[in-house]
């Protein structure tokens, strides 16, 4: 080989080593029980107070302490009928909660004997939850498929997942409001930039999805199959994502057909047979590299906290890693302190736990 060839393939291996990633060291990891004595524990938000938020099914809200598993009661709102799956539901924080205490819950009720769903604000002030707002009302609700996640995006507005309150067709449905990723202002208004003009809808085709986080710029989403295909979406502005018709992966004829006609966006993820996928957040943290820049997914039939790490593009997993498997049993929501530990909630109907993972001491 020419001298001036071989200084040139040096200097481009030299330049790629450079280029690429020292491997992370993993760290070694340590979980405990924070908490017990819940009932269907159901969202759990780490709150600007330091505090774990969770709702129950039954209608309770409170806060919980990190540092010794405290359980302080905030609210029992008595109109929430628990039945089946449907009860107090999802929560969200205002993003200037410091400025704007205020508190985003979806419940289900009975409206003269007809069971329902709606999404209301409350205001906090020391220690209490009052002033309660009705946004969204009399959503159909069932059973089962009543979603119902909530998050604030960077925009500062509320989007709300919806099920299908078990009738399919209603996911496809631009008159109701159900199996369907809403987003609304603070005051229950719709944004003018909303993709249907006058409408909350901001996707449809969704049949129960109860996983939600925005991150990396995207919008994050998990949704259970029927015995096949759980799905993890990236919800798009105006997208259809093919409940009833669709499910997973566009890969039949009649699948095909129908995402071509109506612009399907596929999942980035399917299980089948299904795991019953619920909570997701997405960790970003120096204190478990290893999960650094993954979706961490809840399962409840499958009784286990998934790692699901995103691609350099953050619109595909590259990897799928799983953690305490049937230890805890169902697992319902995940969420994140700002130091990098992990929280789940379980959702076994007796003795219910909030668990806390951590980086074992001294590793």
């Amino acid at each position: 080989m020419k001298p001036i060839l071989y200084l040139l393939l040096l200097a481009a291996v030299a330049c790629k080593r450079s280029s690429e990633k020292p491997p992370v060291t993993p760290a070694d990891l340590t979980d405990k029980v924070l908490t017990s004595n819940l009932s269907f524990p159901w969202e759990i938000v780490w709150g600007p107070d330091d505090h774990i938020w969770v709702t129950e099914r039954g209608g309770k809200i409170s806060r919980i302490n990190p540092t010794n598993g405290n359980v302080i009661p905030l609210l029992t709102i008595n109109d929430v009928a628990a039945q089946g799956e449907g009860g107090l539901l999802g929560m969200a924080l205002h993003p200037d909660f410091s400025s704007t205490p205020q508190v985003f819950v979806a419940y289900n009720y009975n409206n003269a004997g007809l069971y329902r769903e709606k999404i209301v604000r409350y205001s906090y002030s020391n220690g209490n939850l009052s002033n309660a707002t009705i946004l969204l009302d009399n959503l159909l609700a069932a059973a089962n498929h009543n979603g119902c996640r909530l998050a604030f995006g960077p925009d500062k507005k509320l989007y709300i997942t919806t099920g299908d309150a078990q009738q399919g067709a209603n996911s496809q449905n631009m008159g109701v409001l159900n199996g369907k990723v809403l987003r609304i202002n603070t005051d229950g208004s719709i944004p003018a930039d909303n993709p249907f003009p006058g409408s909350a809808i901001w996707s449809i085709g969704h049949r129960n999805a109860q996983g939600l986080v925005f991150g990396n710029n995207l919008l994050y989403s998990s949704e259970h199959g029927p015995n096949n295909d759980d799905e993890v979406n990236i919800i798009q502005k105006g997208r259809n994502y093919g409940w009833p018709t669709v499910q997973g992966f566009c890969n039949t004829s009649s699948e095909q057909s129908f995402c071509n006609a109506n612009q399907v966006a596929e999942p980035i993820k399917a299980w089948t047979p299904t795991i019953a996928v619920s909570g997701m957040d997405l960790y970003n943290h120096d204190l478990i590299p290893q999960w650094k820049n993954s979706l961490l997914l809840c399962t409840l039939k499958g009784s286990t906290l998934f790692q699901l790490q995103l691609g350099s593009n953050n619109i595909s997993i590259d990897a799928t890693n799983e953690f305490y498997a049937n230890k805890y049993g169902r697992l319902r929501d995940v969420c994140i302190s700002p130091a990098g530990k992990v929280y789940l909630c379980t959702s076994n109907g007796s003795n219910d736990k909030i668990i806390e993972i951590s980086k074992a001491a001294g590793k």
